[in-house]
């Protein structure tokens, strides 16, 4: 079994030497000139762990409850919506709801680019993010969350802005690239005591292991070596480390959610330097996302609770560490649906047993979950809401008439952008008549007054990879403000979508998404004549 080198002086010098090298590579000082702002948080800050509680500076139990708010790790290089409403509207509106904390996802590659896109300045907000790097758009998001009392937690979610890697390296980056990421980092905040710590690496799966002593797989052994080299460049951290998917000595249980198999740390728990620093932190989900067979069992959902013990709970019962559940989500909470019981189980799992979680996610353009936010990024999900306030001592509980109301307009400040009265939902995926090989769903994500978003989905429905692609459309009257993932070439009315170099190639029964923002010049003007063909 191998461990991180403790020859400390020599360790020392590499780190610094690694994480100065990583800094000047980026374009940034090694020491930050972050303004210290008044901070708002109301839990006495750092945050340390007692057997299964996480406690702050008084040494009193806390709860983490919070949001995922995503896009950092995509091409864009912010966190979405930023198209539709300002970011300190955005944490203003976390806050008011009841949650402390966002767990805040970014990529490798977010940090080494130069520029930001997705953000509409002609809106008249975000002003202080224009000409700003991706990482001193995280610092201003760090900054006003500790004015509106939030707390963060940067979740290192991909290594470029392609699918979520099995491993921790990888896709030209290294295991060193990526310590030094890290510790770059949480030297960066250690002045700044609500960012409250690092969620490693995003739901480790495929060859990931746990206790097989293989440097090159094993996720536990690879933790502690971020972990303390964290905690040497900031000792005040939590230190957040995920589950694997399988290749777990002795599991129990057959299957697991990527990420979710925390069975290892029973004969192989982590080891850092620092004592009570540690967090586990497994992800949950429903059918909604896929219909794993657990949720077709005669006794479901009543046999979640056996997994859930199995998979991560014993870590807390057993007092070895405290549990956040990182990650869980999903667009029902009835009680009719498998997905919403499902949903109700866990909810109340995580209420009767006082855990931190992080909910999937306030983002509503999360395809198979949704968010807390609808498609117009400003009215709140009122049964979605309504459920998760059972858990936040903060929160305002939104009555429930029926198990599937109408979901009504919560306090938000004021918009950015005027949104229509009845916001327009998620349309179900329209499939547009392509190449043989390639079909393309289409959807309106949002639609307000002044301009709209829309997603484009491009499937290789065949049994081959395309190796080259393009998407062409029409449309007439709008004017394409923002986009993702594809560069968008107009010719009068006529559009065509080059796909970046990682999204060329589609292998058989994958996809890919692309999409933009518009603003409107009239009535006619949603895209149509929609085809994507292999070049």
């Amino acid at each position: 079994m191998q461990i991180w080198q403790r020859r400390l002086t020599r360790w020392q010098r590499q780190v610094s030497i690694g994480v100065m090298t990583f800094a000047l590579m980026l374009g940034f000082a090694w020491q930050s000139n972050l303004t210290l702002a008044e901070s708002a948080v109301s839990i006495p800050l750092p945050l340390s762990t007692q057997n299964a509680n996480i406690i702050d500076a008084n040494r009193r139990p806390v709860l983490l409850q919070g949001v995922n708010w995503f896009g950092m790790e995509t091409d864009l290089n912010v966190p979405h919506g930023l198209w539709l409403r300002d970011y300190k509207e955005m944490l203003a509106q976390i806050k008011q709801l009841g949650y402390n904390f966002i767990r805040l996802p970014f990529a490798l590659q977010t940090l080494r680019s130069n520029s930001i896109r997705g953000v509409d300045f002609a809106i008249g907000s975000n002003a202080d993010l224009q000409g700003k790097t991706p990482l001193e758009v995280m610092d201003l998001i760090i900054e006003e969350a500790d004015r509106q009392g939030l707390m963060i937690l940067l979740d290192n979610h991909q290594i470029t802005y392609a699918e979520i890697p099995e491993l921790w390296y990888g896709e030209g980056f290294t295991e060193e690239d990526w310590i030094n990421t890290w510790t770059m980092l949480a030297d960066r905040y250690r002045n700044h005591h609500n960012v409250i710590g690092a969620d490693l690496k995003n739901e480790p799966h495929g060859r990931a292991s746990w206790g097989t002593g293989d440097r090159a797989t094993d996720w536990r052994l690879a933790a502690e070596r971020a972990g303390n080299a964290i905690l040497e460049v900031n000792p005040n951290w939590l230190i957040v480390v995920e589950g694997v998917e399988n290749n777990v000595p002795g599991q129990r249980l057959a299957t697991h959610w990527m990420g979710g198999n925390l069975e290892g740390v029973r004969q192989f728990p982590v080891r850092l330097d620092r004592p009570g620093k540690l967090v586990y932190s497994p992800h949950e989900y429903g059918p909604g996302v896929f219909p794993q067979p657990w949720f077709s069992e005669p006794d479901f959902p009543g046999n979640l609770l056996q997994r859930w013990e199995t998979g991560f709970f014993f870590i807390a019962r057993d007092r070895i560490a405290p549990v956040l559940i990182g990650e869980f989500g999903g667009r029902q909470v009835d009680e009719q649906s498998a997905e919403g019981r499902w949903q109700r189980k866990l909810v109340d799992f995580i209420r009767q047993n006082r855990l931190s979680f992080a909910y999937w996610s306030w983002n509503p353009n999360s395809r198979d979950t949704g968010g807390i936010l609808m498609d117009d990024w400003h009215t709140v999900d009122a049964p979605k809401q309504a459920l998760l306030s059972t858990l936040l001592p903060g929160g305002t509980p939104i009555a429930i008439a029926s198990p599937t109301p109408t979901p009504v307009t919560a306090p938000s400040p004021t918009p950015a952008a005027t949104p229509t009265s009845t916001p327009t939902p998620i349309a179900q995926p329209s499939s547009i008549e392509a190449s043989a090989s390639l079909q393309t769903e289409f959807q309106v994500q949002s639609d307000w007054q002044a301009g709209f978003c829309v997603s484009f989905r491009v499937v290789n429905g065949s049994n081959r990879s395309i190796n080259n692609w393009r998407l062409r459309f029409t449309m007439n009257q709008a004017d394409i403000s923002q986009s993702w993932n594809g560069s968008f070439t107009p010719q009068e009315s006529r559009y065509t979508v080059t796909p970046p170099d990682w999204a060329r190639s589609i292998a058989p029964n994958q996809s890919v998404d692309i999409g933009f923002c518009a603003n409107k010049r009239g009535t006619d003007y949603l895209p149509r004549d929609i085809r994507a063909e292999s070049i």
